[in-house]
């Protein structure tokens, strides 16, 4: 996995489940778009990935796999290429903030191995809130 990640907000969403019917529903959609390359791009593309942020805590991540600009007269914009797959992560709270932000490797949390279990998001967020997780 890379040195660094992109931490972006899943606005509309208000669970994992919701994000994956929205994609599904899109053809599952294998990108997003973004007003300006990261001027990191090099790194994203060497291991990074994309940590979805829903309701306010990180859930999932998608391999970030290319940087492509949509050469539009009228609204040039950057499309980050994600691999199709999610791969679910430890529920992790963040702060609201607008666009994304890059992440440490360090600071990421850790993916959820198939067939364990994590706590529910709210709970992992009041516990991480009070101190105990």
């Amino acid at each position: 996995m890379g040195d660094i990640h992109i931490v972006k907000l899943c606005v509309g969403a208000d669970s994992l489940d919701d994000l994956l019917n929205w994609e599904k529903a899109r053809g599952a959609i294998s990108y997003i778009h973004t007003r300006n390359r990261p001027t990191r791009c090099e790194e994203l593309l060497d291991g990074g990935s994309l940590y979805w942020v829903i309701k306010g805590v990180i859930l999932c991540r998608r391999e970030i796999v290319s940087f492509d600009l949509v050469d539009d007269k009228e609204n040039p914009h950057w499309k980050i290429g994600l691999n199709t797959k999610h791969i679910a992560t430890e529920a992790q709270p963040r702060r609201p903030f607008q666009g994304w932000r890059y992440l440490k490797a360090a600071d990421a949390p850790r993916d959820i191995v198939e067939g364990e279990h994590d706590l529910p998001p709210e709970m992992a967020r009041a516990l991480k809130e009070a101190g105990v997780w």
